[in-house]
């Protein structure tokens, strides 16, 4: 995909180092009500707010030091959504992990970080290919929704997966019951249900096989 692509819905751009904070921001207006979120970083202690803006900073972070794609939908110079994913082979390997753990140990704490890895390592133990790329955030701002900045998003990832053949598809996490029907019908499947201490989400997969005509054109 081209770093940049012009749409009627807005500008959809590569984040830049500039955009992190922002794009944080909004990521955490998004997450702060996800019940897998409000498990894992333990919403009734005290500070919860704290935990998952470090939990989604840290994240960004490694995400922007390793390459990973991430793209935002901008109208003028406001940020309105984003999408993170990481390319296959890149998910939670290696010495990127070991710094991410460092610092999630330092700012989320060790439960919080015990259970993202046990997260991470029970969605690769259920997909079914070893070649993939995971989508970790997508969200647009509460203010900009029902604006078709979803399907944006979601056409960016499947033109990331277009760009990368040695990847099978792009599997997902939905942790809402409205996250599994907009990706439902989207083309994403149910692959199995996952669960992390009293956390469940529902694991899906898009398939290369199932990119349609208009998200390759």
């Amino acid at each position: 995909m081209t770093a940049k692509t012009e749409a009627l819905q807005g500008r959809l751009v590569y984040l830049a180092s500039e955009d992190l904070r922002v794009a944080g921001s909004l990521l955490y207006q998004a997450y702060e009500d996800d019940p897998a979120f409000r498990i894992i970083f333990q919403a009734h202690k005290d500070g919860y707010e704290q935990r998952l803006r470090a939990a989604i900073r840290e994240e960004l972070d490694a995400f922007w030091h390793s390459g990973q794609p991430m793209f935002g939908v901008f109208e003028d110079k406001t940020l309105e959504g984003v999408v993170c994913l990481t390319r296959p082979g890149e998910h939670f390997e290696g010495e990127r992990v070991w710094h991410w753990r460092l610092k999630m140990l330092l700012t989320a704490g060790l439960v919080s970080t015990r259970q993202l890895l046990e997260k991470e390592r029970l969605i690769a133990q259920a997909m079914p290919v070893e070649n993939y790329h995971m989508l970790t955030f997508i969200a647009v701002h509460p203010r900009y929704q029902q604006r078709g900045l979803g399907d944006l998003l979601i056409r960016a990832v499947a033109s990331e997966l277009r760009e990368h053949p040695e990847s099978e598809g792009i599997a997902v996490l939905a942790t809402r019951p409205e996250y599994e029907r907009f990706l439902g019908t989207r083309g994403y499947q149910n692959i199995a249900r996952v669960q992390v201490g009293e956390m469940s989400g529902q694991l899906m997969f898009f398939s290369r096989h199932s990119l349609p005509e208009e998200y390759t054109s």
